[in-house]
């Protein structure tokens, strides 16, 4: 892997996170191949034009605010590269401890762009 594609893999990872606590989608757009593949354990998405009508559900919690910690990134080859984080999720009126998961990301970056983003559950 370039060092290029872990610049935008980190780039693409920090905007990602502002915006499931903003709800502010606009800026993780630029980062996607035109035909992006994203996976979650609940739907796959194809196109960055789906990415944009269906990704409307990652948004701010009303109730609670999420905090990302990022534990490694690991260059898998071939522009992949996996992180895995955790996320802890706090009640926002009070701050107090609601619940945590542990996540992995993998990335597949191309050409300056992430072609594949998959999310899974981990631990």
């Amino acid at each position: 892997m370039s060092a290029d594609d872990v610049v935008i893999a980190r780039q693409f990872l920090a905007v990602l996170a502002t915006a499931a606590k903003t709800g502010e989608l606009e800026g993780v757009y630029p980062f996607l191949a035109p035909d992006v593949e994203w996976v979650t354990p609940l739907r796959d998405l194809h196109t960055v034009g789906a990415v944009r009508d269906e990704l409307s559900w990652l948004s701010p919690n009303e109730a609670l605010e999420i905090d990302f910690e990022e534990k490694e990134l690991a260059d898998l080859g071939g522009g992949r590269v996996l992180t895995d984080f955790h996320e802890t999720y706090r009640i926002r009126r009070t701050g107090e401890f609601a619940y945590a998961r542990e996540r992995q990301i993998e990335l597949t970056i191309r050409e300056g762009k992430v072609a594949k983003y998959e999310i899974r559950f981990a631990g």
